[in-house]
């Protein structure tokens, strides 16, 4: 199956895919009317991508891009051979904890071990992504989530793990901050069969309304 049989988005589609959703839903168009269209988000199909997000889970996102290029610094290219030779301890001086130093170790092994072909998850369905990236330690479905909107810009996903997408849909919609995950569920089917176009709306009103330029 080729990757283009699979609904994504594109930085030429997404303007348009904002004011469909603007059209039917008044919040979103105030987004649009407020800040704009949103960046296109993009990040390679990457190792050093899906070593990226998992530092992220949890922290901030300039705590995670300071690991990031703290690795960089330690081993040049960010690659799994390169990664692959350092100690547990390197690792920690670059702002590793020990949870997510096993991680990506284990991340890398499966990749050196040709476990894992990042590039061969292009072609499958999201359901099968889904499944071969659970089976890695450490990543859960707010990884794979975050891995197919930023990487694989598939286009029907919201991030319910997910904070600040979470805290800018009770925003937009004037939701208690105890509102259910039934009712946030219910919320995001409405953008349906465009979630991650609507996220991408949430994340910039988000970073925009906190004054927050920050590389995603």
């Amino acid at each position: 199956m080729n990757q283009h049989e699979f609904a994504t988005i594109t930085a030429d589609n997404l303007p348009a895919l904002c004011d469909i959703l603007a059209q039917s839903d008044n919040d979103l168009a105030a987004i649009l009317q407020t800040y704009g269209y949103p960046p296109f988000w993009d990040r390679p199909n990457t190792y050093e991508t899906l070593v990226h997000i998992i530092l992220e889970q949890q922290v901030s996102l300039a705590s995670a891009r300071a690991a990031l290029e703290k690795l960089r610094a330690k081993v040049g290219e960010i690659t799994p051979e390169n990664v692959s030779k350092l100690s547990d301890t390197e690792l920690k001086t670059a702002y590793f904890s020990r949870q997510k130093a096993s991680y990506v170790k284990h991340l890398t092994q499966q990749i050196l071990d040709k476990h894992l072909s990042l590039s061969s998850l292009e072609h499958l369905s999201d359901e099968k992504i889904r499944e071969t990236l659970l089976q890695l330690k450490g990543v859960g479905n707010w990884t794979i989530d975050v891995y197919l909107i930023l990487v694989l810009h598939r286009a029907d996903f919201f991030p319910f793990g997910d904070i600040a997408a979470v805290n800018a849909l009770k925003d937009l919609k004037r939701l208690a901050k105890d509102t259910s995950r039934e009712t946030i569920v219910a919320v995001a089917e409405q953008w349906k069969p465009y979630k991650t176009v609507a996220t991408m709306m949430l994340w910039h009103q988000y970073l925009s309304s906190r004054g927050k330029n920050v590389r995603i």
